[in-house]
Order: C-alpha cells, then structure tokens, then sequence
C-alpha cells in the first residue's frame, strides 16, 4: 500500500534536516538518488511489473527550500530510456537540467546515469517530477514540496499538517504497449481502468477496498493538501464530503484565497487547499472523490471515480488515535462530466495575490503577438492501408497552428548551443495560422496536419503574448498546455473565435492567475502573457499525453541576453548522448 505522505509541518524541516545536511550561502543543497527500477505491484487483482523510482508508486517526495539547490542522480536500470522532468521548476539558465527527452536531452539509456542540478528560484509551494519520454510518466512520478524560506510565514494561517495528493490513472495493461499499439493503428489508446489517489484505486473499483487512500484527521484541526494531477489523459474534478476546501497557491504561485466545494485540476497542475476539519468529532467518514472532466466523446477517456476516506479520530475510543470503521460514509456531489461553465466559472475565480511581497509583474506592454491554434486533425493512411483514425483511410493527429511536431533524433538544445540546427529544426515556426477558418464553427474540408519540427525564436527579455484557440475540427475539447521554463499569466479567456479587438479589452493586466500549466477552454480560448527571460530551448505541449504523442506540441528558443546572468550555463560533463 502507498504511503499516506501525512507529515506536520515540524516534521518537514525534521526531514529536510536528515536528509540534507550541506549548507550554502544563498540556500542548501538537497541531494538525490534516484534508482529507476521494474517493481511488481498489484492493482485491481491483478499484477504487472512497473516503472519505478527506488521500488515506490508515487515515487519519493523532493523536499526543498525556495533558494536551495537540488542535485538528484538518476541511475537507469530498466530496459526503457528515461528522462526526468522538474515540472513547473523555472530551470533559470540550467535548460540542461529541464528533462524532456529530445529538446533538452538525449534520454538516459538503460545502464547509463545523469545528475540533475538546478537552483530554486523565487518559487514555493508545491510542483511535481514525473518522466518525460513516451508513456512512463504513467507511473514515474512523484511531489515536489518547496518550503518558503527559513523564517518566512505563508501568506495564510499554517496548517497544522501537510499532505501530497497524487491522482494518476492506472492500465492493466503494460501503458508502453497501449500507445505503441494506438500509434499503429492511428486510433485512440484503450483508457485506463482506473483513477488513483496516491497510487491507490479505492473502494468503487472492483478488489480494491484494501487499496484506498485514509486521510486520518482531529477535529478542529487545518490541513494544507497539495493536491497534484499526475493522470496521464484527464481533467478531474475533486471534492470531499461535508468539506469545504480553501484555495491558497496554484502551480507553487500564492492566490487570493478562494473557498469552494469542488476543485477542478488538469494534468500537470497543481493545487494547495486549506482544509478546516469539524470542531468536535462528527460520527461519520466522509469519501474524498475525483471524476474526470471531458467534452469528448464517450469511450474517449476513463469515465470512472475514484474514492479515498477521511476518517475523523475518535475521542471516545481507549486507544489513542483509534478510527471507527462502522460510521456512515458521505459523498460529495462533483459537477457533471461536460460541466463547462463550472470550470468557466471556476477559472474566472483564480486571482494572482497582487500584494507588495508576492506581486503579479504581468507585462503591460508587448513585443511579439503570437495566435495558437490547438486542436486535433487527421493524416493520411499509408498507400493501400487501412487505419483507426476518424474514417478508416485516415489516422489521428494533434497540431499547433497545423503542424504536428515531430521530435528529431538529437536534443534541441544541444543543438543549439553546439550551432548545429540544420536538419534538426527550423526556427520557422508561424506565428498564426497560414490559412485562417472558422476554428469553433464548421470545421474545414481538410483535416489533415503537416509534420515539423520548427520552433519559435526569441530575443531574450522580449514580452510575449500568446492567444492559444481551441478548435472544433474532430469535436470540441479542453486542451491543457505546458510552458516549460516559464511562468505565465492568464489574462484573458472564453468561448467561440477570439476577437482581438473585444477580447483584449477584457483582459485582466493587474491581478491574473500566475501559472505553468493552464486549460484551454473547449471551444474556446485562453490568452497569457509572459517575459522571455530564461535563455534556452523550451518545450511547450498539452499534458493530456494522447494528444502529446499525436503531435500537440512544439518549443520555444530563447536567445542569449548581452549580460553574463542573462546567459545559458555551459552542458554538464554527463549530459546524455543520442
């Protein structure tokens, strides 16, 4: 059974103390080892061999301060390449240590190891690690909890304790086998058989009672959940019973404290909420549920709940911290599955903290304009083949702006920094779409997508912003991107085409949610703003990974700047080689 990860927020520095001992100036070094490793689990009655970090599912939690180095060692002993991404970490000049395979390294072989070094840098709160090549992200995951600095309070009363979720998606099925077998045929991937809080699938699902995530909690105690969607394919809704959930950081950036019922989340953010527990014991459980979102179409996505338990301490017991196991158990009501104006409206609500101390720098004026369109198209079948796309002579594709990014055999970023790009990418990636439609209307007679690997190249400091339109050529869905390498702001969104008179007149330049991951609205758009301050190759994908592995990708170069910090570091002596 997975660990529960409950830690009181003593016993954070009690571990950041025995783990790391090594002091510096600006900050601490926390040291690593990272052993990738087959490990047998069983799930739903039925075992497989998994990709792990040091035998565990989720992997091992980071702990670290804002202004601590991280060094961690990943030993590769599976038959797998394998690559390590810090997500939501700003990588500030150390793009070497960033992760995705091909655009920052080559991956690290079987047999083979790399070091990851990188400084954390005007960030707390909670990101995540998970692998980035392929499909072994699946279960090659785990938390990143990065304290404030010592002696610096959260902008909001401390919990009492402190405890990572983890949703993720669990296949019986070998995951490597499942997208190699949908990238033959053109078809969509078989959906997972479950959810999973903390690598356990709960009580709704078959066999599984024994693996459900406890919360165990005392009255009149605050929670702090650092809430982490890991799921490979799916937006989720999450609630708990009786419980109302405060919202005080997203994606490690401090907000305007929110209270709601429910929370959306989509793969790759990440969500700290205050949970205020009853002031005397309530005699009752209470289930904690996720559900996905999705507009797609049904038997596209895992239409499934997943189930953990908070359990209240029970006073009147004589053992000490003893837990009735024969109380009545309350369920939440999440949204329904295609809910889209309970996440409009959620979104909307997310406001930046804005405060002297934690400020919202959004850019006010703008140097490049870039228009996005994000959605999915078909290729052609092979001659005289025949294919699982949306007709039988054609195959599923994913683009931006219609090119499906094709990762080329050598790293981007080396790349670069060596001056050998030719016949590795073009730095002609388009700015908006050549042919202009109807992108939420009625879709355009050809579906079909162009390949490339093309980037987009910046001057260092240039202020960028970046309308991302979502487009209804196979059906209306929500697409959630990841900027590597940055933060944004989201100032803007909504539904239909984007009117670049009306809409930009709406936007919010003074108080917007600061994020690395964000939601693309359903037939719909989003807008965000951002400063090219961090030189190097950043890549830019949507997480739901179907749509990665389709092509629903592309990256970002950034130039030198003229001062020393302004800079790419020199590669490490272990950089992985192609």
């Amino acid at each position: 059974m997975a660990a529960s990860y409950l830690l009181p927020c003593s016993a954070l520095v009690a571990v950041l103390v025995l783990l790391f001992s090594v002091d510096v100036a600006e900050g601490a070094i926390r040291e690593y080892q990272f052993d990738v490793q087959m490990t047998n689990v069983t799930r739903l009655c039925s075992s497989k061999s998994i990709v792990t970090v040091n035998g565990q599912f989720p992997g091992p939690t980071v702990f670290a301060r804002e202004g601590d180095l991280v060094v961690v060692r990943v030993v590769n002993h599976v038959p797998y390449n394998m690559s390590i991404h810090w997500h939501g970490i700003r990588q500030l000049r150390s793009g070497w240590a960033d992760g995705p395979a091909y655009i920052t390294q080559c991956p690290i072989q079987s047999g083979q190891s790399y070091v990851y070094k990188f400084t954390i840098t005007g960030q707390r709160g909670t990101l995540w690690w998970h692998a980035h090549i392929s499909w072994l992200r699946a279960t090659v995951y785990g938390p990143i909890v990065i304290l404030p600095k010592a002696g610096v309070p959260y902008p909001f009363p401390a919990p009492d304790k402190e405890v990572p979720i983890m949703f993720g998606e669990w296949w019986t099925a070998d995951t490597e086998a499942v997208i190699s077998q949908a990238l033959q045929t053109g078809g969509g991937p078989n959906v997972s058989d479950a959810f999973t809080i903390n690598g356990l699938p709960g009580p709704l699902y078959n066999c599984s009672a024994k693996d459900t995530f406890k919360l165990k909690v005392q009255p009149g105690k605050t929670y702090m959940l650092r809430i982490i969607n890991a799921a490979l394919n799916d937006e989720l809704f999450f609630s708990i019973a009786g419980h109302p959930l405060t919202i005080v950081d997203v994606d490690a950036v401090y907000i305007k404290p929110i209270t709601v019922e429910t929370i959306l989340i989509t793969p790759g953010q990440t969500t700290n909420v205050l949970l205020t527990t009853k002031p005397s014991y309530p005699g009752a459980t209470y289930y904690m549920l996720a559900a996905p979102y999705s507009t797609g179409r049904p038997g596209t996505f895992d239409n499934t709940t997943v189930a953990g338990i908070l359990e209240y301490e029970d006073p009147a017991s004589p053992s000490p911290a003893a837990f009735n196991k024969n109380l009545p158990v309350l369920r939440p009501t999440l949204p329904r599955i295609n809910d889209t104006s309970f996440v409009a409206n959620y979104t909307a609500k997310l406001r930046s903290l804005a405060t002297a101390e934690y400020p919202a720098d959004v850019p006010q004026e703008v140097d490049r304009r870039f228009f996005f369109t994000v959605g999915l198209g078909t290729h052609p079948c092979a001659v005289n083949g025949t294919c699982q796309g949306p007709t039988n002579d054609t195959r599923f594709a994913a683009s931006v702006n219609n090119v499906s990014f094709v990762l080329p055999t050598t790293a981007l970023l080396q790349a670069h920094f060596t001056g050998r790009s030719n016949g590795v990418y073009s730095p002609s990636f388009p700015a908006a779409p050549l042919i202009p439609f109807n992108y939420t209307g009625t879709p355009p007679n050809n579906t079909n997508v162009s390949n490339g690997t093309k980037l987009v190249v910046l001057p260092y400091g240039a202020s960028v912003e970046l309308v991302m339109q979502g487009t209804s050529i196979l059906g209306a869905e929500s697409h959630p991107l990841h900027l590597h390498g940055f933060n944004f702001f989201v100032v803007g969104q909504g539904f239909g085409n984007f009117d670049p008179v009306k809409d930009t007149a709406k936007y919010n330049l003074v108080d917007p949610v600061e994020r690395n991951t964000v939601g693309v609205p359903a037939a719909g758009w989003v807008a965000i703003r951002f400063r090219a301050d961090n030189p190097g190759v950043w890549f830019m994908h949507c997480h739901l990974e179907v749509h990665v592995s389709w092509g629903l990708k592309m990256a970002w170069l950034v130039l030198d700047g003229d001062r020393p910090n302004e800079k790419l570091l020199p590669p490490p002596s272990d950089l992985p080689k192609c």
